[in-house]
């Protein structure tokens, strides 16, 4: 008895715990099946792919820890209702990664240890480096005026990467291409044509853009509008994107019947050829905020800037005087006491003066004018700079118009520039009909202060917001405005219009 009862005991103690332990790991079965049953049978999202990487620039989306969520902790940029989203579905259009031009952008590689490689200048989600603080002594060009956050050094040729981003996190985003109301090509052809954009082979030029062309009509979401609901962006200026074998430099991309029939957003259209269908928006600034308040508080140091000048001009010669124009402005510029000028002509150091956002901001933010001349094309980059600087853009040829190019964008689609810019006839000014300087002189203080509140009233119309975090406050940006202007469009091309 005393032998055998300790061996009972432990027999019974050892059935008791086997028990024990197969209820606490059923318990736990049970739960966890509970749970995940739970979290599948909860409100189905209408968004069907907000996690999928960037297929082109993989380096660059947007980080998530800036999105935001809401009260149930899924992401705000994904959580939409079918009503909500009615005729607004995009189909994201998955490239193969032979067309990918920044499949070189990952982390580690090189090319981020060169500060002009393509990689350096997209981080930050397209909008490229963060400003450093202003010196405070104006060795960095800035008066002051330019906080030290919110600003970035964009590339110019930045917007394809931003806009794939700001699509990235759009909200009615759909994995049926025929419950989409558009089809979104997220395919950079202005990157991959500036890789060799002047090279002496036209082939090498114009072959890999003509080989996508190819690839993308022969997808099956191409063949039910034959590619009239794709939209993308080639973020040049259209005349780069129109050169046969004969030019110097760039390619025939949108003179591909492929091209033709998609909806194309560049930075300056051809406005004398209406039916074409790529349509201007404005390049990307340098300054990309997270919210409406970030936005007020710029315009209201933009209204508050000290402008001792009159006018200004941020930009070079051309060689050979291939640019009369130009050079007269620069030359009127030169010798007046009235006008800053920032003169990029003298080589290097003369691009990296002009490539300093801190330089140009600064210089347009201490005028009340700013000449806009044509380029190696009508639009440039610095008109956009000079909205956001708060300055009083003067153009010297029609084309060049934000109401003749940025017709979304422009204030008063059916009004006219001069509540907010000055035109002047450059032959007028070439053949000495008209000084610069006296025409900028004559306006008073009263008119001057007037053209002004509309130019700063403009700057939400013309600004890319931080494309990687949710935005807060009520504002439409310049990627809000082109995008309504797009699915408008392609709803009523599938409803049949005809829209000249």
């Amino acid at each position: 008895m005393e032998a055998g009862y300790p061996r009972y005991l432990l027999y019974g103690l050892l059935i008791l715990g086997s028990w024990l332990v197969s209820c606490t790991l059923h318990f736990q079965f049970v739960h966890i099946y509970l749970l995940s049953s739970e979290a599948r049978s909860g409100p189905a999202l209408v968004v069907l792919r907000p996690s999928v990487p960037i297929t082109l620039g993989a380096t660059f989306p947007p980080d998530p820890s800036a999105i935001g969520a809401d009260e149930d902790g899924r992401p705000s940029s994904v959580v939409s209702s079918s009503a909500s989203c009615e005729g607004r579905y995009v189909y994201m259009l998955d490239v193969p990664s032979r067309f990918d031009v920044l499949s070189g952008c990952v982390e580690g590689a090189p090319a981020f240890q060169d500060e002009y490689s393509m990689c350096s200048l997209l981080v930050n989600a397209g909008m490229g480096p963060v400003l450093p603080p202003a010196t405070g002594d104006g060795s960095d060009g800035d008066t002051g005026v330019i906080p030290n956050t919110g600003w970035y050094n964009t590339y110019q040729y930045a917007l394809e990467v931003i806009v794939h981003n700001r699509m990235r996190r759009y909200e009615c985003l759909t994995d049926d291409p025929a419950a989409a109301t558009a089809v979104y090509v997220p395919y950079y052809p202005a990157l991959e044509l500036q890789e060799h954009i002047c090279d002496l082979n036209y082939t090498v030029r114009s072959g890999p853009s003509s080989e996508f062309l190819r690839w993308l009509s022969s997808r099956p979401q191409w063949a039910a509008f034959g590619g009239r609901d794709h939209f993308m962006v080639a973020a040049k200026t259209s005349w780069m994107f129109r050169k046969d074998a004969t030019g110097t430099c760039g390619n025939d991309f949108l003179e591909h019947p492929e091209s033709g029939n998609m909806t194309v957003l560049t930075y300056e259209s051809n406005i004398w050829e209406p039916r074409n269908r790529e349509f201007a928006v404005p390049y990307p600034s340098y300054f990309h905020p997270k919210s409406a308040g970030e936005v007020a508080a710029w315009q209201d140091r933009a209204r508050a800037a000290e402008r001792p000048w009159l006018f200004a001009f941020t930009g070079a010669r051309r060689a050979n005087g291939t640019l009369v124009i130009r050079d007269r402005i620069m030359d009127s510029c030169a010798s007046s006491s009235r006008c800053r000028l920032v003169d990029c002509s003298h080589g290097i150091q003369g691009s990296k003066t002009c490539q300093s956002p801190r330089t140009v901001v600064s210089a347009f933010a201490a005028s009340r004018f700013c000449l806009q001349p044509r380029g190696d094309s009508f639009m440039r980059r610095s008109s956009v700079d000079t909205i956001m600087a708060g300055c009083i853009p003067v153009f010297f040829h029609e084309g060049s118009t934000f109401q003749k190019q940025y017709r979304w964008h422009h204030p008063d689609p059916d009004g006219s520039d001069r509540r907010y810019s000055v035109l002047i006839d450059a032959d007028e000014i070439l053949e000495g009909k008209v000084d610069i300087e006296e025409v900028l002189a004559s306006y008073t203080d009263e008119e001057v202060a007037a053209m002004r509140e509309e130019v700063i009233k403009m700057i939400p119309r013309f600004l890319y917001e931080d494309p990687r975090a949710r935005f807060h406050g009520d504002m439409r940006d310049a990627f809000d405005i082109s995008f309504d202007a797009v699915m408008g469009r392609v709803r009523r091309i599938k409803n049949g219009e005809d829209l000249g």
